[in-house]
């Protein structure tokens, strides 16, 4: 087994989700389920876990690909992914979805989350960019762009934006 910095996974430290995973697999209904987008949508979102990303859009197992990192950015490898995602998994268009309320667009930079985590954990985090922003709407048209312009990806390839509202459940599509 590998270093990981130190750490040993705490003995049953796991044993909740597993435990659970019994039931799910004795219930097991999604097996034959096609690797494709069933309807052609890739998701990028934020990981929130007030979010249920099949749920507020109407979806089912098996119709979207779902994307989801801190604040919903559009990074290098969720780029790397929607390509893979639209020549080889059925995607035809591409939701991006931030929410209200989000950690990633409530601090004034990377460097006050890197301070946090120094201050509070004793743990420098500079190696990393963690894309925070609080202007949300500007962070997300920048981001809509990055797909728009990916060389890489189909030129008129539908791409949209929106907030989800993590107290009412709504959406709004934006107009970036």
């Amino acid at each position: 087994m590998g270093d990981n910095n130190g750490a040993v996974p705490s003995a049953g430290a796991f044993d909740d989700v597993f435990a659970a995973n019994a039931g799910y697999a004795a219930d097991f209904s999604l097996a034959g389920l096609k690797p494709v987008a069933g309807r052609g949508l890739a998701l990028v979102t934020c990981m929130d876990s007030r979010i249920e990303p099949l749920d507020m859009l109407g979806l089912e197992p098996g119709d979207a690909k779902i994307l989801r990192n801190a604040g919903a950015r559009v990074t290098d490898d969720t780029l790397r992914t929607l390509v893979l995602a639209v020549y080889l998994l059925g995607v035809e268009r591409v939701l991006v979805l931030p929410h209200t309320r989000c950690k990633m667009a409530s601090v004034p930079g990377d460097d006050a989350v890197h301070d946090l985590i120094q201050q509070e954990y004793g743990v420098d985090t500079r190696s990393l960019e963690f894309h925070t922003n609080s202007d949300q709407l500007g962070a997300l048209g920048h981001d809509l762009e990055r797909i728009r312009h990916h060389p890489l990806l189909p030129a008129g390839l539908p791409v949209a934006g929106a907030i989800y509202d993590v107290d009412t459940g709504r959406i709004s599509p934006t107009d970036l």
